[in-house]
């Protein structure tokens, strides 16, 4: 099952908001809003609570991706989220996720008894290109009890 399969069939709200995982690596993920009148704000463009789980479920993916190999020892967590509204969101939108520290760091915190904390960078960006908003998102990996 790929990482999308699975935050599809484990995330209802991914579900509901028809996300599309157009690539989900340790590298990056990449997922795609379509446009949906049921999810538009007063102004006709995607709504801000729907941009911010487009762009959530974008560093999820990617945490899943670059941690499945830890998933058994620890539990990852979003620990806080920030988010900018840049430009005018119209249409489909777009939010390509990036971790923001290596792998082999978050891991070597982990070995050593740590709760590590890393950021994933996320973009929303519009049909055009057009960087719409930016998101960052602290994540911890908890080991289990």
């Amino acid at each position: 099952m790929s990482v999308g399969e699975m935050l599809a069939a484990t995330v209802p709200m991914a579900r509901t908001l028809k996300l599309e995982f157009l690539e989900t690596t340790a590298e990056r993920a990449v997922l795609r809003l379509p446009d949906q009148p049921d999810f538009h704000n007063h102004v006709g463009g995607p709504h801000a609570g729907a941009m911010f789980t487009l762009a959530e479920s974008a560093s999820g993916a990617i945490v899943i991706a670059a941690f499945a190999d830890q998933m058994t020892r620890a539990v990852p967590l979003a620990v806080k989220a920030e988010i900018g509204y840049k430009k005018l969101a119209m249409g489909e939108v777009t939010a390509t996720a990036t971790l923001g520290r290596p792998i082999a760091d978050v891991v070597a915190e982990l070995d050593a008894g740590e709760r590590p904390e890393f950021p994933v960078e996320i973009a929303i960006q519009r049909a055009d290109g057009a960087v719409t908003g930016v998101m960052t998102i602290i994540w911890t990996l908890r080991p289990n009890a």
